[in-house]
């Protein structure tokens, strides 16, 4: 895929790193001369434009990327380059970073985004679920809100232990999709036995969160 990512700074340029490690051809693009160094990812394109200026952005080519990323370190910024990339270049999956989580009620399709990323609510999540036994954390938000990734680690005075994943009673609009136990990732099968100290992680719309906790009761 060819992907577009606004904003050079320590966040877009690990972004990208990753991104052309996995094959994909990847343009950066910042207004601040300091921040083009082609010598740190020299497989990426690096553009010196302003990623709010529609005429930079026909330049660069948005037109032909198929994702953008909108990750410099203002939401304000972020929101245009959203908006003008879905609704003048019709890039089929834009991705916008929110760095101020009041903001986050915005970074909407009603703004071209079509997945938001709060870095503060995925740190504060991180954290928790690092310190949190038994209780359900959500740790990233899907679809706009739709559905959530929730993790909940089993403690050791779990009554689901030794009972198979069959015996766990999900709600509807709720899956199991992996256990992590130790250094395993195990792919959930009905036989496979539910341990102390486990990683569940689902996949679960907001409303059926409280069924889920009462299912690993």
């Amino acid at each position: 895929m060819r992907i577009a990512i606004a904003g050079a700074g320590s966040v877009g340029r690990s972004i990208a790193g990753e991104l052309v490690e996995n094959g994909h051809q990847v343009m950066l693009i910042d207004r601040d001369a300091s921040a083009i160094r082609p010598e740190r990812i020299e497989a990426a394109e690096w553009v010196l434009a302003d990623a709010c200026e529609f005429s930079s952005l026909e330049e660069a080519g948005l037109q032909s990327c198929d994702v953008v990323i909108a990750c410099t370190g203002d939401d304000k910024v972020n929101l245009v380059v959203s908006l003008l990339a879905k609704t003048e270049f019709a890039v089929s999956r834009v991705v916008g970073r929110v760095n101020d989580p009041r903001n986050e009620w915005l970074f909407t399709d009603a703004w071209g985004v079509d997945v938001a990323v709060s870095t503060p609510r995925i740190l504060a999540a991180l954290v928790e679920e690092a310190v949190s036994v038994g209780d359900l954390v959500r740790l990233f938000t899907l679809r706009q809100g739709q559905a959530n990734l929730v993790e909940v680690t089993l403690p050791s005075t779990t009554s689901m232990a030794g009972r198979p994943v069959r015996d766990l009673q999900l709600p509807r609009d709720a899956a199991l999709v992996v256990i992590l136990r130790g250094g395993r990732v195990i792919l959930p099968q009905p036989d496979e036995p539910i341990e102390p100290g486990d990683e569940l992680l689902f996949v679960a719309s907001p409303e059926v969160e409280d069924a889920v906790r009462e299912a690993l009761r």
